[in-house]
């Protein structure tokens, strides 16, 4: 699961009933989540992608709507993945409960991690980042972080100024979800790389063109077609709403 932002435009209502406003004159542009879901079943090459511009609990449903269609059973295993958000890990552990897992995606952590390095020379720190990934790998977390608490900056200064203590704390507050040797010896991703990719395909080579503007409603319904689409039922979505609409194929 993941979000991108998109470009919204809203408009004030008028509250005269006997003066037309003209609505150009009262819009304006917001940015808006779009958020997808990925499902996939282990060694199968098929993935279902689900996603809406609406709240968390609707992209929650969706997911569970995407797992069943995956065919997930009462003793079906959950592995999940995802960044730190906590909106992530609250659908999905409310959603499976203890039959789920769920990991943060070790590339997005990497991120935190490559922004602490030392500031040496180039390849000292390709060397240090190359060291924490193994020990991360490896669950070797503390190492880590005792790595991390020897550069720590003052506290007085801001986050913005400090990238070893946001990614101390960052790891701190999520130790539950970095069990990375268990998935790796497990065959299982550890990355969400087919999410960041799906963004690009489906939402933003869309919805975030150059100029693009949209509303709420129109966003998600263009989002539901380009899903169709993706997951090869464009065809039967449009024979099932109405049989007049089989010759109904034009891109979108």
């Amino acid at each position: 699961m993941d979000g991108t932002m998109i470009p919204i435009v809203k408009t004030t209502p008028s509250t005269d009933d006997d003066k037309i406003i003209d609505r150009r004159k009262t819009r304006y542009c917001c940015w808006k989540e779009a958020r997808l879901s990925l499902v996939e079943i282990p060694k199968e090459k098929k993935t279902i992608i689900v996603g809406t511009v609406g709240t968390v609990d609707e992209v929650g449903k969706q997911l569970l709507h995407g797992a069943i269609r995956a065919g997930i059973g009462d003793n079906t295993k959950v592995h999940a993945i995802g960044d730190g958000a906590s909106w992530i890990v609250n659908q999905v552990m409310g959603l499976f409960g203890e039959r789920a897992s769920y990991l943060i995606d070790f590339y997005h952590l990497c991120e935190y991690v490559a922004a602490a390095a030392p500031r040496t020379n180039e390849q000292q720190q390709k060397n240090w980042l190359k060291k924490q990934k193994q020990a991360l790998k490896k669950n070797q977390v503390l190492k880590v972080l005792n790595n991390l608490s020897n550069r720590m900056e003052a506290e007085h200064l801001a986050d913005k100024f400090t990238p070893v203590r946001v990614c101390s704390r960052y790891i701190k507050n999520r130790l539950e979800y970095m069990n990375y040797k268990g998935a790796i010896d497990a065959d299982l991703p550890i990355g969400s790389g087919q999410i960041e990719s799906a963004h690009r395909y489906v939402i933003q080579q869309r919805l975030t063109l150059t100029g693009s503007w949209w509303t709420v409603e129109n966003a998600d319904d263009m989002l539901a077609l380009r899903i169709l689409r993706v997951n090869h039922d464009w065809q039967s979505y449009w024979l099932n709403l109405s049989p007049e609409s089989s010759s109904l194929t034009q891109a979108v």
